[in-house]
């Protein structure tokens, strides 16, 4: 089992991918906890002066105003995180509330939030023992972060709501009990530390952008096979007709390409009817492709920042023994970098279902309609890329930006929020929906080399036909295709072309 330790310093996405993977240990090292110890001095200091703090001896947003007495200091945290446990709907995966928490524990050990050591080491205790708060999807509109669905993660704490472990669901004191856990008491700031912060939609954006990178290299695979298929115009891919345009996305798709589609035994041939020039779908693929990775790059940049950041409020500066109220809480960064992915999503699905069009159309692939013999009897993949069609029309309506969008809330006081966790939360079915699209083309691409060429191909490219060929064998007459549909596009979330083809999106740029 993979330990992740949280030292206080930067952390690289990279070192987050098992966490979306399944069960991961948590250690905070001996830098994290005299972070967590400065922070919560100033707290402590700042008490028994007398100073009024934010979240600490006041109300919580248009309540600021509210002094609480120093005899309801915990009362305050007690029913500041029940007062927002107000979240509806289906609880978010395992894997998500397993990555909420590692990132609000990331954020945490930099020292600015000011609570106890106490209560981040029982953070990792449930972390450790995969003891996972219930947290329902919806009832965050990404403005002083994600407050509903973090407030289910510090509610697990106290002791209040539900929690999963080894996939059974209990009420929180029994879930803890069952781990071996007690709950904790919140002290002073301690609920704004915990409830504050996008780290919900963050971590949701995180597993979208890993699952975006997993369908972009496939896509780029189906799309070589493609290539192969219909005997298009390698020179396309031309290194030199890349630089001079100058996008970095379309100088690596190009060069991915290439790679894959070397000493191909077919598109090295002249022939008699062969195009002089493919449609776009062929033709502009480092071009489409290639601004898709650049806008999976950015967004990748943005949220590796968000997942080392500090963004809750008030915030702690122990150098100058100060506390600074602030917004870092706001999600907007986070909505911008989800509906870039959503966008990115969208056109890689896009470009791979009008390449499977123009396979089933025989003027165009030189290939037998809907790539099966005797036409007519067989369908063949006709209406595999009406399930595609339907999918991509379905990742368009899904693309629209949620970061333009606002309602005012809290009487006024958070009168513009982000709506990060609405970016975030689709990106989840547009993953999967763009998954299928490229698996259908994987099926399609293949069944199209084996009517050109009996299914010899590229050397790069073998790698993605026998994978195709170990799931679904060439159609002859017609069959049911969704379990093959099915089993390829689980293939594409593992992330199998992701090693093959190479190109990662999810690590940090310079």
């Amino acid at each position: 089992m993979t330990t992740i330790t949280i030292t206080g310093e930067h952390i690289g996405l990279d070192a987050l991918r098992d966490v979306f993977r399944g069960p991961v240990t948590v250690e905070l090292a001996p830098s994290a906890v005299a972070n967590l110890e400065r922070a919560h001095k100033v707290i402590i200091d700042a008490i028994e002066r007398g100073d009024v703090v934010y979240a600490v001896n006041t109300g919580y947003g248009k309540l600021a105003d509210r002094r609480i007495s120093p005899d309801d200091l915990l009362e305050l945290q007690r029913r500041s995180v029940l007062s927002h446990m107000v979240g509806v709907g289906d609880p978010l995966p395992d894997h998500i509330v397993r990555g909420i928490m590692v990132i609000k524990l990331i954020g945490l050990a930099r020292g600015h939030s000011g609570l106890r050591v106490e209560v981040a080491q029982r953070m990792v205790d449930m972390i450790n023992a995969d003891a996972l708060p219930l947290i329902p999807a919806q009832g965050s509109v990404g403005a002083s972060g994600d407050l509903a669905p973090l407030a289910y993660m510090a509610g697990a704490l106290m002791g209040e709501g539900r929690v999963r472990v080894g996939g059974v669901t209990y009420p929180a004191r029994e879930g803890l009990a069952a781990a071996g856990l007690e709950p904790i008491v919140l002290g002073p700031k301690e609920c704004a530390a915990l409830i504050n912060g996008v780290q919900a939609s963050t971590a949701i954006a995180v597993n979208g952008l890993f699952g975006a990178e997993a369908v972009f290299n496939a896509g780029l695979a189906g799309g070589a096979l493609t290539l192969e298929a219909t005997a298009g115009r390698p020179g396309v891919l031309d290194d030199r007709i890349q630089q001079v345009r100058g996008h970095v996305g379309q100088i690596r798709v190009a060069a991915a390409l290439r790679a894959l589609v070397a000493d191909s035994p077919v598109l090295g041939i002249e022939f008699e009817g062969r195009r002089l020039q493919d449609p776009y779908c062929l033709r502009c693929q480092p071009q489409v492709m290639g601004a898709a990775l650049d806008l999976l790059a950015f967004a990748a940049v943005t949220l590796e920042t968000e997942v080392n950041a500090v963004s809750d409020n008030p915030l702690m500066f122990p150098d100058d023994d100060l506390v600074l109220s602030g917004g870092n809480f706001h999600g907007q960064p986070v909505a911008y970098a989800a509906d870039i992915i959503a966008l990115a999503l969208c056109e890689i699905g896009s470009i791979s279902e009008r390449r499977q069009a123009m396979l089933m159309d025989s003027s165009m692939s030189g290939l037998p309609p809907f790539l099966v013999g005797n036409a007519g009897l067989n369908g063949g993949f006709m209406m595999a890329q009406v399930t595609s069609a339907a999918l991509v029309a379905e990742n368009r309506a899904k693309a629209t930006p949620n970061s333009v969008d606002s309602i005012p809330t809290s009487a006024g006081q958070e009168d513009h929020v982000s709506m990060a966790m609405h970016a975030s939360v689709r990106l989840g079915a547009m993953v999967r929906n763009a998954a299928y699209v490229v698996a259908i083309e994987l099926l399609c691409a293949a069944q199209g080399l084996d009517l050109r060429n009996d299914g010899d191909a590229a050397p790069g490219n073998k790698p993605t036909y026998d994978l195709v060929r170990g799931i679904a064998a060439r159609l002859v007459d017609d069959r049911i295709l969704s379990e093959e549909m099915e089993a390829v596009a689980a293939r594409i979330l593992d992330g199998d072309f992701v090693g093959q083809v190479g190109v990662a999106v999810a690590s940090r740029v310079d």
